[in-house]
């Protein structure tokens, strides 16, 4: 039987074409794309193409964007194999993070792609991506898809989605997975690394959960700066600190008051690191002490998007009985180590 994959076109350069006239970048309809990749009409099944009324740059897709999405999939998710999410280069591992806690209880593929050049371009990645990705979208063993998670494929490489993270905006290898292997990478042949797949728990029941929050505030440290304006807002539900190495600050009475004073007004404080590979380990230096002074949230090895979508998720959520803090660390989509 011919698979089922359902195409949710958000905009990005992926949609995009030269007008020659003027020379800019205009987004095509995208209902057309099998006259602009006629090998689509080769695939082994069928795709089915739902855009965005108005297509959008990566920049413009937050919350009420990741609702639209996790909406569509879950109101198709019956109908289909699987879902393959065309987005902007730019945030797309921000909605990638995000549909990981929305979609509770996936068992489908859901795969996010873009491309670093437009799709009418002479050198551009979009064909391989679009279609390398439809191929993973519509994978099957025995009846069963083989990816069972929100997954993001890119220049060759398939990695989980909330691992994920842009790190160049130059080269078309612009994604990387700092601190879990790669889920997959096609060559002749399309490879998935079983052992490394995620499985949702077997008494979850796929649902959508659309809680977002948005009282998160993301501040990275700088040396020499003063954190007094941190006393300045002190209605901050949860401030995510992206601190030095494995969790280092400033040593001084002044960064601890004013940490605390947060603390005392109920702020919950998370730390996540600078460094693209590694985590936070509180207390391996003198200077990270001040976390565990504070009861500050260790952010593990989380990416800072995943870090900031998990809070938006997770806060007052009234899903999840309990303290904020008990379930931020939780290991709730493979998002971190433990």
């Amino acid at each position: 039987m011919k698979r089922k994959v359902l195409l949710i076109y958000t905009g990005g350069t992926i949609g995009m074409e030269k007008d020659y006239e003027t020379g800019s970048l205009m987004p095509f309809n995208f209902e057309k794309i099998f006259n602009k990749i006629p090998e689509m009409k080769l695939l082994e099944c069928e795709v089915t193409v739902h855009s965005f009324d108005e297509p959008l740059d990566s920049s413009d897709v937050g919350p009420e964007e990741w609702k639209m999405i996790a909406k569509i999939i879950g109101d198709f998710y019956d109908d289909f194999d699987g879902f393959l999410v065309l987005h902007g280069t730019d945030t797309m591992s921000y909605t990638a993070s995000a549909l990981s806690f929305m979609l509770k209880g996936l068992r489908k593929p859901v795969i996010l792609t873009g491309s670093q050049l437009p799709i009418g371009d002479l050198r551009t990645d979009a064909k391989e991506n679009l279609l390398t990705s439809i191929y993973y979208a519509s994978l099957y063993e025995n009846d069963t898809p083989v990816i069972q998670e929100v997954a993001l494929y890119f220049e060759y490489k398939l990695l989980r989605g909330n691992r994920s993270l842009k790190y160049s905006a130059k080269y078309f290898d612009a994604y990387q997975s700092p601190n879990y292997p790669l889920l997959g990478q096609s060559g002749v042949h399309l490879n998935i690394e079983k052992q490394l797949l995620y499985r949702a728990p077997e008494h979850e029941e796929f649902k959508v959960d659309f809680h977002l929050s948005q009282d998160i505030i993301f501040w990275r440290i700088f040396p020499g700066m003063t954190l007094k304006h941190f006393a300045e807002i002190p209605k901050v539900k949860v401030l995510i600190l992206q601190v030095f190495g494995s969790g280092t600050i400033f040593n001084n009475k002044g960064t601890e008051n004013v940490l605390q004073k947060l603390r005392r007004n109920g702020t919950e404080i998370v730390v996540v690191t600078q460094c693209i590979s590694g985590g936070i380990s509180f207390g391996k230096y003198e200077n990270s002490t001040v976390f565990n002074k504070i009861g500050a949230i260790s952010g593990s090895d989380m990416t800072a998007e995943c870090a900031i979508t998990k809070a938006m998720h997770v806060f007052e959520n009234p899903a999840f009985n309990g303290k904020f803090a008990e379930h931020f660390t939780e290991n709730l989509r493979g998002e971190m180590s433990v």
